[in-house]
């Protein structure tokens, strides 16, 4: 069992109540941008207090444009990066909301990062592939799922994909490929 308080503690909060939690850095970005963007310190890092989570944003010459980008970094790195404990059985399963409203009517999960279901069932997605020392295809059978759609929603972002494999990596196993 976690010691840390879930996940749930910061991705509950607003943006506001986020913000409010984390070390504001700003700095001048290097990089293309032209002359503005060498002279203004617009290139923001948050740091989360609370989880040591860390985002930046730099790409935009307006630090507001980017302490924006970095509040929904941030709300994407609390799922990939920070682990809760989740249910064994397939029957608890179907008691978590987060994970029921992600799966379509045909009981297959078809979400894109931009639907605000993603996130969250992304996170519940890896929680138990850690729980299971990242066997996909366990994973698969306990989310009512299978195993080519876990892969196919793993895939659907680049960031996911990678902390999959890297969780297969710490447990031993091989990376996941690339479907077609």
């Amino acid at each position: 069992m976690s010691t840390r308080p879930p996940r749930s503690t910061w991705t509950n909060l607003s943006d506001a109540e986020r913000l409010a939690q984390c070390e504001v850095d700003t700095y001048r970005a290097s990089g293309p941008g032209g002359q503005k963007r060498n002279k203004t310190s617009s290139a923001v890092r948050l740091r989360h207090a609370p989880t040591g989570v860390i985002v930046i944003a730099e790409e935009s010459r307006s630090q507001h444009e980017n302490k924006a980008k970095a509040l929904r970094r941030l709300y994407r790195a609390f799922f990939l990066d920070l682990r809760d404990d989740v249910p064994r059985t397939a029957e608890e399963w179907q008691a978590i909301p987060e994970w029921q409203q992600a799966l379509s009517p045909d009981g297959r999960i078809h979400l894109s990062a931009k639907d605000v279901r993603f996130w969250p069932a992304a996170g519940l997605a890896l929680d138990l592939l850690n729980a299971l020392e990242a066997q996909v295809s366990t994973a698969a059978e306990l989310l009512g799922i299978s195993t080519a759609n876990l892969i196919a929603f793993l895939q659907s972002d680049p960031k996911l994909w990678q902390e999959a494999n890297r969780l297969r990596a710490a447990c031993g196993q091989k990376p996941l490929r690339l479907g077609k």
